[in-house]
This record gives structure tokens, C-alpha cells and sequence, in this order.
């Protein structure tokens, strides 16, 4: 598919100035127009928008600065380049804070027309990419990304698509490897803040003494070792979300400056003095208890209740069991694509070892191991041996009840009913299923590989009573 040529307007009340120009740019492969005026350049940029517009400032009915004011608040992301006399240098300067890409002064040279059209193309060729990409970004990362089949799961996936909408600030609790940096993306992702950054810090990976610096940046000469001046993560984030991974790992110092860029939105770099204001949102998460460091004076209260605002609790793998099919699914998928490999799924023998297995490095480790099966994997589909050894000694309920094949059932007493030898082997199954799930019925469920109302079914046709199970 052939690219469209760029739309450069030339404004300028000078007739042989706007020929010459269109004559020049029309040879470098742009589509051309012309307006006389401001006024006349703003009607047809509304009618057509162009990519640059290469604009006199002195002009009849509408001068040059006012037509670019209007013209940007029609299409923030065109290229204004101002042509203008030597004595107007100052205002083309104090146009480009309000928005102006570049200017030249007459008399101009057309070789530097030329070059700043390209880079002017070029620049918001890229700017273009960039937003579809963050737009790819948040299809993928937004709240429709976090897979489940868990109705719990559902229900902060719901949440988290109302609350990105907001600028709250937004605490994740949870568990290692539960998925809160995807859920902290999502939140980012969903947000009007997703055409910014979205800037991670894990606070426990940092040694203390550079915590500071990595948040706020540090001045040139500001400790040892500090050779130029840095952007710290607040900068990097500006108009984004910063994501404060572990925030339950800093020190009580740093608390108190973080509480103060969350109550004042401005900070200072390390061994500087002027203060800087800050446009992020904050997305803090930690696998510790904040309410139990505020008791026991490990982290202040001012600064949880600052944090707190808006909470989301994310969900321990064990507690859904039936997304282990689901997310083993998924990451067979990714991790087959990157190592290059046709594996069609899982042998149901390593099926059953993972759904019985408790996953106590929860989305994390489940990713890992799927990782390491494919690596090892020497047929089409993952087998149990190609597992790690800690789910694979997992055994399923049928061994767990004492019947390792369904051939051991071979000269069983036939003088019994069908439906009396029936009913004894699966009450032993099921109640040696129930134990091995801690008496979790979703888990037994998706192990026995029946619906939970079937279970519900079972446990009432063979008399085995609350006592044996629990929601």
C-alpha cells in the first residue's frame, strides 16, 4: 500500500513567495495547498488538515500567530513553521513555547525549507506510530487483557476498567506472582494517561542509598559518582503513571519525601534547590501487610491513607483453580511462538498434575513452568515428565484415593449393583479429592474435571455433608 505524500499549507500574502515555495516542496513529493491569509489558511486547514504548514507571521485580516493558535486547537499534533523577519525573531521564539515546531527568517534558504519540512514530516510521521502503538499497548494491557474464567477475577477486572477512567491513586495488595505490575498496567493502559508513560521502579531491587536518586534525579556534583545531571522516575513519568512496585520496602526518609510529592505534587532532585512540579498518577503495590507496618511504626499512616485511596486486591492462583487451564494455555502459546515450536497441548496426565498442584508462586511460577516444559518438550504435546519436579509429584485424586489405573478395578465383586460398586468409588474419590484440596469444592471441581453444580450433586447423593467440603 503506497504512503500519501504530505500535506504541506504555505501561508503568505506574497504571491511569488507561495509559488516558489509550492514549486520547491512540490518537487521534494508533498501535496501542496496555499492560503493568502490567516484566515483564509485556518478555513482550509479545517477543510483539509495538513501535516505542516509553513506560515508568514505578518499577514492581512489574521496574522500568523493567531492563525496557529487556531490551527492547533483543531490538530494539536501539526508541524507550524513560521517564516518571519529578523526584527520578529523573539516572538517566533516565544511562539514555539506556545506550540510553533520551527521558525526561519527571511530572507530564507531553500535548502533549509527543505530540511526542516522533512524532519517536520518525519517527526510527526514518528508521533503518529507512537500513538498507534500506545493505542496496540492498551488494547493488550487494558482491563480486557487480564484472562479469566473467575468470577472473583471478573469483578476486579470490572473494577480496574472504572477506576483507570480516574486520576485516583491506586494501591495493589497481593500476593508475589499474583499479576499486580498487569493489573497496575491496566489501570495505566485504560486511563486517559495512556498516550504517556508508563514508568516502573521496583523499590526492592534498589539499594536504599540510590532510592532517592532513581525517584527524584540528582544535580551534577550532588554525591560521589554524580557526574552529570539525571532525570529521576518522576520526571521520566510526567503526564504518565508511575508504578511504585514493593512501596512497602522503603525507609521511613523516603516515605516522607514521597508523601510530600503526593501532597504537593513537586519534588526536588538530589542536591538541587529549586522545586519541580510533578503531573503523574502513583499505581504503589506491595505482597506486605501496610496496615500492620502502620501499627507497629514501619510505615507512616499519612502515607498509607495517601496511597490508599483506591484499593485492589489481587487473587492467589489456588483460590482459581479454573484459570490454570486457561493461563497454561496462554503461556503455551506465547513461550511455543518464541522458541519456535508446534506443540499442540498438554498430555491430560499433565493437565491433571497442574490443576491439582497449589501454585504457591501463584501466575508466576505457572508461567515458569509452562516456560520449562516447552524447552523440554521432545513430542507435541507437554507430558508430565516434561514438568517441573514440584508439580509433577502433585498426584491426582484417583491415585490420591488409592487407585493408580482404572485396570485395578479389574475383579472387583460383581454379586453387587452397578450403581451400589458405582456410588463406593467415587464417594472414595471424591472425599480423597476433597482432602487434597483442603476441602476447597471449586478446586475439587476442576480436578474431577465435573462442574461445580455436579460436585454439589455428588456430595448431596452420598451423604457427604458440609463437613467435607467448604465454598
Amino acid at each position: 500500500m503506497s504512503v500519501p505524500a504530505p500535506a504541506v499549507l504555505i501561508v503568505d500574502d506574497d504571491e511569488a513567495i507561495r509559488r516558489m515555495l509550492a514549486a520547491v516542496l512540490t518537487k521534494e513529493g508533498c501535496a501542496v495547498a496555499e492560503a493568502a491569509d490567516g484566515m483564509d489558511a485556518t478555513e482550509a486547514f479545517r477543510r483539509r488538515h495538513a501535516d505542516v504548514v509553513l506560515m508568514d507571521i505578518r499577514m492581512p485580516r489574521m496574522n500568523g500567530l493567531d492563525a496557529m493558535k487556531a490551527i492547533l486547537a483543531v490538530d494539536r499534533g501539526a508541524a507550524v513553521i513560521l517564516m518571519t523577519a529578523f526584527a520578529e525573531v523573539g516572538t517566533a521564539v516565544k511562539a514555539m513555547r506556545d506550540g510553533a515546531f520551527d521558525y526561519v527568517i527571511k530572507p530564507f534558504d531553500i535548502e533549509e525549507i527543505r530540511v526542516l519540512v522533512r524532519r517536520a514530516v518525519e517527526i510527526r510521521a514518528m508521533r503518529a506510530d507512537i500513538v498507534s502503538l500506545r493505542r496496540e499497548l492498551s488494547e493488550r494491557y487494558g482491563a480486557e487483557g487480564i484472562l479469566t474464567d473467575n468470577p472473583r477475577m471478573m469483578e476486579l477486572r470490572a473494577t480496574v476498567a472504572k477506576v483507570a477512567r480516574s486520576n485516583a491513586t491506586v494501591l495493589i495488595q497481593g500476593e508475589s506472582g499474583t499479576g499486580k505490575e498487569l493489573v497496575a498496567a491496566a489501570v495505566h493502559y485504560g486511563s486517559p494517561r495512556a498516550t504517556g508513560p508508563f514508568v516502573k521502579v521496583n523499590c526492592a531491587a534498589i539499594p536504599e542509598g540510590l532510592l532517592e536518586s532513581e525517584f527524584f534525579g540528582h544535580e551534577k556534583g550532588a554525591f560521589t559518582g554524580a557526574v552529570g545531571r539525571r532525570r529521576g522516575r518522576f520526571e521520566q513519568a510526567e503526564h504518565g503513571t508511575l508504578f511504585l512496585d514493593e512501596i512497602g520496602e522503603i525507609s521511613t526518609g523516603l516515605q516522607v519525601k514521597l508523601l510530600r510529592v503526593l501532597q504537593e505534587r513537586e519534588f526536588e532532585r538530589v542536591g538541587g534547590a529549586a522545586p519541580m512540579k510533578t503531573d503523574v498518577r502513583i499505581v504503589a503495590a506491595t505482597n506486605r501487610d501496610l496496615e500492620s507496618m502502620v501499627k507497629a511504626g514501619t510505615f507512616r499512616q499519612d502515607l498509607f491513607f495517601r496511597l490508599n485511596v483506591v484499593t485492589l486486591k489481587t487473587i492467589p492462583l489456588r483460590e482459581r483453580p479454573e484459570d490454570i487451564r486457561l493461563l497454561a494455555g496462554h503461556y503455551l502459546e506465547r513461550f511455543a511462538a518464541q522458541n519456535d515450536v508446534v506443540i499442540r497441548g498438554f498430555d491430560p496426565a499433565a493437565m491433571d498434575c497442574m490443576v491439582v498442584y497449589p501454585w504457591p508462586g501463584n501466575v508466576r511460577e505457572l508461567a515458569n513452568a509452562v516456560e520449562r516444559a516447552v524447552v523440554m518438550s521432545t513430542s507435541s504435546m507437554i507430558l508430565p515428565e516434561d514438568l517441573p519436579d514440584s508439580v509433577r509429584a502433585e498426584r491426582s485424586p484417583l491415585a490420591a484415593a488409592g487407585v493408580e489405573s482404572v485396570a485395578e478395578l479389574d475383579g472387583v465383586e460383581i454379586g453387587r449393583p452397578l450403581r451400589e460398586l458405582v456410588g463406593e468409588f467415587e464417594t472414595r474419590v471424591i472425599r480423597a479429592a476433597l482432602a487434597h484440596n483442603g476441602g476447597n469444592r471449586a478446586r475439587t471441581a476442576i480436578a474431577l474435571g465435573i462442574s461445580r453444580r455436579a460436585l454439589l450433586y455428588k456430595l448431596q447423593e452420598y451423604g457427604l455433608g458440609s463437613k467435607e467440603g467448604a465454598e
